[in-house]
């Protein structure tokens, strides 16, 4: 960036911004919000995030439990050292009095015994909680999977694949780093000074004291460092997340990115976003420069304190040597804690905010909900009815405005009109991707409100005109409509719609590798590809959305002759600007605004010349010639 501020193009529009500014709109698009967290906010979402942890490690509760006597068990033979120690300085050592030799022994056996439970107990704890951060891992990364899924498409429409990816990926990462490194620390460190404190004290009080006089300076560094990483640690988990999201984006839109030369700008983006978040990582690491030098300062202080008293002690005969030792490696132990919980905190902030990203996922719950009693209706033949449904993106801007339209059994209907004239909306509804501001959207009587999803999914099927094909065989994406249909329902579900036209020129027939998003297919042949599947699914009503829009006129050939197939006995709802497709209906609406102006079949609203159908006929026409 140069020194100036270089004036770049904002990310929609012409308007000239600073770098700066455009990467602030990036956050807008990639939706990590970056304000500062109110105190009452910060309170809430640790408290969600508690909640969400405690969920996962209840079930885990005899694990914890035996993994703390375990730390415990490994913690007092560790601070048992430094009293044994003192024990054989000041009765096993010459000048030898009775029975000094049994003392050094019984001492080195004892210390031979505390390090053979400080082994077993390490090797135990890792095995322990390592199976356990693992399984609560994994039934995380499942529950967030699982959720993901169940979200309603308006969920999804605002929260982009980076944002979803980054909580998959780095945010389970930073939680992953807590569970392995962060509880051992945090239990041992407390362990470790309350037990040295006590063992300090109870050694020789006056000496305890002296130590313990760095307490408060401890505590005053302490406390500065954690209200100053809390949201410096903040700030390197948003631009940790920025970061994923901006590559994800421009990876997912490559072609528009080449094709529009955004390489730079993207660059440019990504190299700002970059930037930003090394220097929350730099700022990071300031802060740990100044903290734990800081602590190793004051341990140092504090021992030089302890060598210099004890000493003069020693001299005078007031302390004997084998206690001022024990002092000296007690303070060692009781200073080291202090960069295990430095450390611990490293790990617990950034788990923190990954932690509040996850269960505010989690906890974001369906604007489209399951019913609490589904009903199934008694016989699903196909009938769709909507009652007087209004419904909006956005408040108080209405797309369909008090809709009324029954479309029976069996029938195929077409929905025609200019963009942005409500055909679309109409097919979410019935497909229940959104439900209606007011009023009802019924399949045979029953409200797809009161309908399960199961029921629902097999009863209505939507197939656009980016029908997603995923990584695997032809076969593979058939199956994706009846995952337990058999290889000859898969081949006849194909061969009805005239899937096996293309298929046979394969090498490798239904077994054929699609690619990435089918990549190796044409569109047409992809189309047929998803027609497969919902013929497979064999649903009573189809939603067919621009399913021919990008086709060319080859392939809407074969797409037109696999409709006649696919539409036979069931209510189908096909929305098209290509005449071509709508001319196979038996009824065609007209619809402006969200209301319909004309209802009647092809020929009817044809032979109304001065009709809204006859007149996008008539443009059709003349845009072939």
């Amino acid at each position: 960036m140069s020194s100036d501020g270089s004036l770049t193009k904002k990310l929609v529009g012409k308007e000239k911004v600073a770098d700066d500014e455009a990467v602030e709109a990036w956050r807008g698009v990639a939706g990590e919000d970056t304000s500062e967290v109110t105190d009452r906010g910060s309170i809430f979402l640790k408290q969600r995030s508690r909640r969400l942890l405690g969920d996962l490690l209840r079930p885990k509760i005899k694990t914890l439990i035996m993994l703390v006597l375990v730390i415990v068990a490994s913690n007092v033979a560790n601070l048992s050292i430094p009293w044994l120690v003192q024990q054989g300085i000041d009765f096993g050592i010459p000048p030898l009095r009775d029975g000094s030799a049994d003392v050094l022994i019984r001492t080195l056996v004892l210390m031979l015994v505390a390090v053979a439970v400080q082994s077993i107990t390490r090797i135990v704890f890792i095995r322990g909680s390592g199976k356990m951060g693992q399984d609560v891992l994994l039934e995380l990364r499942r529950r967030v999977f699982k959720h993901f899924q169940k979200l309603d498409v308006k969920f999804h429409d605002k929260y982009t694949s980076g944002r979803v990816i980054s909580r998959m990926t780095n945010d389970l990462d930073a939680i992953q780093e807590l569970l392995a490194n962060g509880f051992d620390g945090l239990i041992t460190a407390f362990l470790t000074l309350v037990g040295v404190s006590i063992l300090l004290l109870t050694l020789d009080w006056r000496m305890g004291l002296v130590c313990l006089l760095s307490m408060p300076v401890l505590f005053l560094l302490m406390r500065w460092f954690s209200k100053s990483s809390t949201h410096t640690y903040r700030r390197v988990r948003e631009n940790a997340a920025l970061v994923i999201v901006q590559f994800v984006e421009t990876m997912t839109g490559v072609r528009a990115v080449q094709s529009y030369r955004r390489e730079g700008r993207n660059q440019q983006i990504f190299h700002d976003l970059s930037d930003r978040y090394g220097a929350a990582n730099v700022q990071s690491m300031r802060l740990f420069a100044i903290f734990m030098p800081g602590v190793k300062l004051i341990g140092n202080i504090t021992i030089g304190v302890v060598l210099l008293y004890g000493g003069y002690r020693v001299i005078d005969g007031d302390m004997t040597i084998g206690v001022l030792a024990a002092f000296l490696l007690y303070l060692r132990q009781f200073f080291e804690p202090m960069q295990e919980i430095s450390q611990f905190y490293n790990s617990f902030q950034s788990a923190s905010s990954a932690l509040e990203k996850l269960s505010g996922v989690l906890e974001e719950e369906p604007t489209v909900a399951e019913p609490t009693k589904p009903i199934k209706p008694a016989v699903v033949s196909g009938e769709l009815r909507f009652d007087a449904v209004d419904f909006s993106y956005v408040d108080d801007r209405l797309v369909l405005p008090g809709l009324d339209l029954t479309v029976p059994a069996g029938q195929t209907v077409a929905l025609v009109g200019t963009t942005g004239a409500g055909k679309t909306t109409i097919a979410k509804l019935m497909s229940r991707f959104y439900d209606p501001t007011a009023g009802t959207v019924r399949l045979d009587g029953v409200d797809l409100r009161d309908m399960s999803d199961e029921e629902l999914r097999k009863a209505v099927v939507m197939v656009t005109q980016e029908n997603f094909m995923f990584d695997g065989s032809i076969a593979d994406n058939i199956a994706f409509g009846r995952p337990d249909a058999s290889r000859a329902e898969i081949e006849a579900a194909a061969a009805a719609v005239g899937v096996d036209v293309f298929v046979r020129s394969l090498p490798d027939g239904y077994d054929t590798d699609v690619g990435k998003r089918g990549g190796r297919l044409s569109a047409g042949q992809r189309q047929l590809v998803a027609f497969a599947r919902a013929f497979l699914a064999d649903p009573s009503v189809l939603i067919l959305d621009e399913a021919t829009s990008s086709l060319d006129i080859p392939s809407e050939r074969l797409v037109q002759q696999a409709l006649q197939t696919i539409l036979s006995s069931r209510t189908a709802v096909i929305i098209a600007h290509r005449l071509s497709t709508v001319e196979i209906a038996d009824r065609v609406l007209v619809l402006e605004h969200g209301k319909i102006l004309e209802d009647g079949s092809p020929a009817e609203l044809m032979n109304d010349k001065g009709g809204r159908y006859a007149a996008l006929h008539d443009a059709w026409i003349a845009s072939l010639a």
